[in-house]
C-alpha cells in the first residue's frame, strides 16, 4: 500500500507477490524514480561429501624423503687409443677461416696438448684421469635422525660419489655404507650434526589388498613427486632373483622413483619401490616394492657391518607341481623338491638327498622352492633348523646346522626350473613315448627320442637328455625304468617322478605310470 506524508510518498506494505517489473510499473504511476535492479543467482557451490585427503601424510614424510644422485669415474675416451690430427706446426692456423674443423675447434676447444690444443705432430693421446660423471639417479628416504638412508642397489650400482637433496633444495654429500644385491637393497649415510626427519618401517602384515598406498619419489628428476594408490597383490615374484617376494602397487611409479618409499596413511614405510612392469618404460599402473619385513633385516645388517651374511642349506631345488606331489604320494603340490645336494653342504652332512621334499622348517610349512630359499636366508649362518622332509611316503625330521651363503652362490636357490634334459639310447618304452639306451658312463639311460606327441615331450624331454632315476631308484636300463614304473602302479600311483639331467643341470619331472 502506498501513501502520501508530507508531500511524500512512502511505501506501507510489502508486495511480496509482486515481480519486479510490476514494482516497477507502481512505483512510476506515483512518480516515485524506479531504481529497482535485478538480482542474479549466487555461484555454484556443492556441498560434496568429506573425501579423505593425503596432504597431512604428505606434509609429515616428505622432509624425510630425498632425491639420490649418483656420480660415477668415466675414463676418457683417449684411453682407447684415440689420436689427434696433426695439422703441422701451425696447427689449425693452417687452415681457412672458414674451415668448419676450424670453426668447430675454435668454438669448442681442441684436444689438450701442443699450442692450438692438441700434441704437434699427432700420435697417441695421453691418458688422462678419470673423472666424475652423473650415471644415475633416484629416491632414498631416511631412516634415522643421524642420516642413514635406504635406497636400491641398482642406484647407487658401480657409484663413486653420491649427492643426496632434500625437499627443501638442501644438497648432501652421502657415503655408501653396504649394498645387497640379492635384494636390491643399499644404505647410505649423511654425515651431519643436523638431526634429520626419519620414517620407520611398517609391520608389512597387516598390509592388505586395497589398503591405500603413497608413493614419494625422484622420477624422472622432479624431486618431491607424490603419487597415490592401493596394493594391488601380495607375495609376486618378478624372477629378479631368489627372495622375490614383492608388494604390487598401483601408485604411478616411474623411472627415478627406484628406492624411494611406499607409505602407508600412518606414514609408515611398507616397502621400497624398485621395479615396474611395463611395455613402455614409463607408469601403467603395475609397479613392485620390496616388503618393509625384507628390508628391515637387511638394513640393519648393512648399517652394522656393511654386508648381509645368510644362512646356507646346500641344495639345488625345484617346485613341486601337482603331478610330481601325485608321483610322491603328496597330498598337497607343496613344498621344495631337492634336486642334487652340493658336495659337503650343510644338507648333504645333515642327510639330505636328491628326491627328498622339504616340507617344512623349523615346524612352518614351506609353500614352495622360493620360499625355502627365503626361510634359510634370513637365518643366521650357524643356527641349527630342524628340516622336516618327504622320503618314501614317509615324513622324517633333520637337524641341520646351517653355513654361510658363499657369496657366489644363492641359498637354497630354484635353480631346477628348467625345461631341458640329458644324453642318447635305442630301446623303447614307446607307451612313454621314449626311445632310450644305455649311457656312456654308465649312470642312467641316455634317451635318443622323444615322441613329439608324447606327455614326455609336453614336459620338456628331448633327445640327448639322461634319466638317472625313477621314484628316487637309480637305474641303468630300460629294464630298471619298466621295473620302477611295475611298482608305482602297484602302489596306486597315476604318476611317476623322473629324475632328468641336461647340461643346464638336474630337474624331475612327473609321467603317467598309465602310459608306461
Amino acid at each position: 500500500m502506498l501513501s502520501t506524508q508530507n508531500g511524500r510518498t512512502t511505501l506501507k506494505t510489502v508486495l511480496k507477490s509482486t515481480t519486479v517489473a510490476g514494482l516497477a510499473a507502481v512505483l512510476l504511476s506515483t512518480g516515485i524514480p524506479a531504481l529497482v535492479e535485478q538480482s542474479y543467482a549466487a555461484p555454484v557451490e556443492v556441498d560434496a561429501p568429506h573425501v579423505a585427503s593425503f596432504a597431512d601424510v604428505v606434509d609429515a614424510v616428505s622432509p624425510a624423503v630425498v632425491s639420490v644422485r649418483v656420480e660415477s669415474k668415466i675414463q676418457p675416451a683417449a684411453d682407447d687409443g684415440g689420436f689427434y690430427f696433426n695439422f703441422g706446426e701451425r696447427g689449425f692456423d693452417n687452415l681457412p677461416d672458414d674451415h668448419p674443423l676450424k670453426r668447430f675447434f675454435r668454438d669448442f676447444g681442441g684436444p689438450n696438448g701442443g699450442p692450438n690444443g692438441g700434441p704437434q705432430d699427432g700420435g697417441p693421446m695421453p691418458k688422462g684421469k678419470p673423472h666424475l660423471r652423473p650415471t644415475a639417479q633416484g629416491s632414498g628416504f631416511f631412516i634415522s635422525d643421524d642420516g642413514y638412508i635406504v635406497t636400491n642397489n641398482h642406484v647407487v650400482a658401480d657409484g663413486s660419489a653420491f649427492t643426496v637433496v632434500m625437499n627443501d633444495g638442501t644438497e648432501m654429500p652421502a657415503k655408501l655404507i653396504g649394498t645387497d644385491p640379492r635384494t636390491d637393497l643399499a644404505v647410505l649415510k649423511v654425515d651431519s650434526k643436523r638431526k634429520f626427519t626419519y620414517v620407520q618401517f611398517a609391520d608389512d602384515n597387516k598390509v592388505r589388498v586395497g589398503d591405500w598406498v603413497v608413493a614419494v619419489g625422484n622420477p624422472f628428476g622432479l624431486g618431491g613427486t607424490v603419487t597415490a594408490g592401493i596394493v594391488s597383490a601380495r607375495g609376486r615374484d618378478i624372477h629378479s632373483g631368489p627372495y622375490d617376494d614383492f608388494i604390487q602397487i598401483d601408485a604411478a611409479v616411474n623411472p627415478g622413483n627406484s628406492g624411494g618409499p611406499a607409505f602407508n596413511l600412518n606414514g609408515e614405510v611398507i616397502g621400497i619401490n624398485t621395479a615396474i612392469s611395463t611395455p613402455s618404460g614409463g607408469n601403467v599402473g603395475i609397479a613392485f616394492a620390496i616388503p618393509a619385513s625384507v628390508a628391515q633385516g637387511v638394513v640393519n645388517d648393512l648399517i652394522k657391518s656393511g654386508t648381509v651374511d645368510r644362512g646356507w642349506l646346500g641344495v639345488q631345488i625345484q617346485p613341486v607341481t601337482k603331478d610330481i606331489a601325485e608321483s610322491l604320494g603328496l597330498a598337497e603340490a607343496k613344498g621344495a623338491l631337492v634336486i642334487e645336494p652340493q658336495e659337503n653342504s650343510p644338507g648333504m652332512e645333515a642327510g639330505i638327498k636328491k628326491g627328498d621334499v622339504v616340507t617344512a622348517v623349523n615346524g612352518d610349512p614351506i609353500k614352495d622352492s622360493r620360499d625355502l630359499a627365503r626361510r634359510i636366508g634370513a637365518m643366521a649362518p650357524g643356527a641349527k633348523v630342524d628340516v622336516t622332509i618327504w622320503r618314501d611316503g614317509k615324513s622324517q625330521d633333520l637337524s641341520v646346522k646351517l653355513g654361510t651363503l658363499p657369496a657366489e652362490k644363492v641359498a637354497s636357490a630354484d635353480q631346477g626350473s628348467s625345461d631341458q634334459a640329458t644324453p642318447s639310447t635305442d630301446k623303447a618304452l614307446a607307451d612313454l613315448g621314449l626311445s632310450v639306451a644305455p649311457s656312456d658312463d654308465g649312470n642312467g639311460v641316455t634317451i635318443n627320442d622323444v615322441d613329439p606327441n608324447s606327455d614326455a615331450a609336453d614336459k620338456g624331454i628331448r633327445a640327448g637328455d639322461k634319466i638317472t632315476s625313477v621314484n628316487n631308484q637309480e637305474i641303468s636300463s630300460a629294464d630298471d625304468i619298466v621295473k620302477a614304473l611295475k611298482e608305482a602302479k602297484d602302489n596306486g600311483r597315476t604318476k611317476a617322478l623322473f629324475q632328468i639331467e641336461t647340461q643346464q643341470g638336474s630337474r624331475f619331472v612327473a609321467l603317467p605310470v598309465s602310459q608306461g
